[in-house]
């Protein structure tokens, strides 16, 4: 086992990766509440249960796609990456696909699972690379940011710090709300633990949360502790259905996988190269075994939407871990096998609210709008495209809206510039994909 994580080469042992391992799933434990929640659009009142997942599947397919997918990381591609349904991917399925455009669940997982079949198609010819490419950094970097807007905007809104007002779209809410009162206590307790450094600080920043409003009466006390997992069987196999619904094969559905093929795309491998790079194992600028981690995504990808889950994606608080001592792939084993143990803890988890997520959607909203600072804002040409992909995201309600008006405009502003050549064939592309998009909302 040692000989085979290459312990000796890389300077490390059982008790740094068990360590590495058991702290990144202390910082991302956090996606067993908030996945669920999030796709089953828990925070929306009076939805028809037809667009309503299983919370119980939900919670069982989240934590084994995100058991598998740290098992392939760790035995294929030998990296310290933890893996699960991505934040954001998650948001653009349940608030985008079905709270908005109105498709069954059923539907937007087929969505997933093609477009997990079409990242694992392209990883294995290399068109991968090419695609990404063809994409200017501005845009990734934009589009990164404007997935975190949108993600604390849904969290203000879940914790009803953020309310509708009939006169200016959205208004402050009632601040004197008790629950209100908690979500605002956990966000302080969240960024306090966060600017201390402490490692798992979401994940600690939602236990506190939770066990000072069981004190004050505003979460219910859990029945018991441990119990057998959900049953699987309302989402497991269920995008398979709509294969055979002719409503399932619109405009708009390709457009809606090319969304989650698109921003997987970005988020899986700048994970990868962040978390690598800190480790110490990118060599010349090159990342041994890249494929085999970008297999492991859209393996996991696959699967989990065969369970019942949005998106599978790296997850940058796999840096925790290795910060924490983790280089090898043994430490995402770890992760696996814990998550894997979280399935015997359901009830438990039960105590965990709207107020006691929101933090947690807005911190980590917080981090995902870091990537602003390298945008050049000085050049209007790329400031224009960057900021409406931004921005689009969260007034629109919709990721991919924000994508589309984004790379629109990317080739029209660099045209009127002067600087045609400088775009690539395939964004020209793109932008006629996005522009019919548009045409059909």
């Amino acid at each position: 086992m040692k000989k085979y994580f290459m312990f000796d080469e890389l300077g490390t042992n059982y008790r740094r990766e068990f360590l590495g391992g058991f702290t990144t799933f202390l910082a991302m434990a956090y996606i067993l509440v908030v996945n669920p929640m999030t796709l089953t659009l828990n925070s929306v009142k009076d939805l028809p249960d037809a667009l309503r997942m299983d919370y119980g599947a939900v919670f069982v397919a989240t934590a084994i796609s995100a058991a598998i997918g740290c098992f392939i990381m760790g035995f294929l591609a030998k990296y310290p990456l933890a893996l699960a349904p991505g934040l954001g991917l998650n948001a653009f399925f349940a608030y985008t696909v079905v709270l908005v455009n109105g498709s069954p669940w059923q539907h937007a997982l087929a969505a997933v699972f093609i477009s997990g079949v079409f990242f694992l198609l392209l990883t294995l010819t290399g068109l991968r690379e090419k695609l990404i490419n063809a994409i200017p950094m501005e845009l990734k970097l934009a589009v990164g940011a404007g997935i975190g807007l949108f993600i604390a905007f849904i969290g203000m809104q879940n914790a009803e710090i953020i309310v509708n007002n009939n006169a200016t779209l959205v208004g402050i809410g009632d601040l004197r709300d008790p629950k209100v009162l908690l979500a605002i206590f956990g966000i302080i307790v969240t960024v306090i633990l966060m600017v201390r450094g402490v490692k798992g600080g979401v994940f600690y920043g939602m236990v506190i949360t939770s066990i000072v409003g069981m004190i004050t009466g505003l979460v219910d006390l859990p029945t018991k502790v441990m119990d057998t997992p959900p049953s699987i069987a309302p989402t497991f196999g269920a995008l398979f259905s709509a294969f055979s619904d002719p409503s399932f094969y619109t405009l708009s559905m390709l457009s809606v996988i090319l969304t989650f093929l698109f921003v997987d795309f970005f988020d899986n491998a700048g994970t990868l190269m962040a978390v690598a790079n800190q480790a110490g194992l990118v060599k010349n600028n090159r990342l041994p075994r890249a494929g085999k981690a970008l297999i492991s995504d859209s393996i996991a990808t696959i699967i989990g939407s065969i369970f019942g889950t949005s998106t599978i994606t790296s997850y940058v608080e796999s840096s925790s871990g290795v910060a924490a001592g983790a280089r090898s792939g043994f430490a995402s084993i770890v992760t696996g096998c814990l998550f894997l143990l979280a399935l015997f803890f359901a009830p438990l988890l039960g105590v965990i609210t709207s107020a006691v997520t929101a933090p947690a959607l807005i911190i980590v909203g917080v981090l995902m709008v870091a990537s602003l600072g390298q945008i050049s804002w000085n050049r209007f040409e790329i400031a224009v495209p960057s900021f409406l992909t931004m921005i689009m995201m969260p007034l629109t309600y919709s990721i991919a809206t924000g994508i589309a008006v984004g790379f629109v405009f990317y080739p029209l502003t660099m045209v009127i510039k002067g600087k045609a050549k400088e775009v690539s064939p395939i964004m020209y592309v793109f932008g006629v994909i996005f522009l019919l998009y548009l045409a059909t909302l």
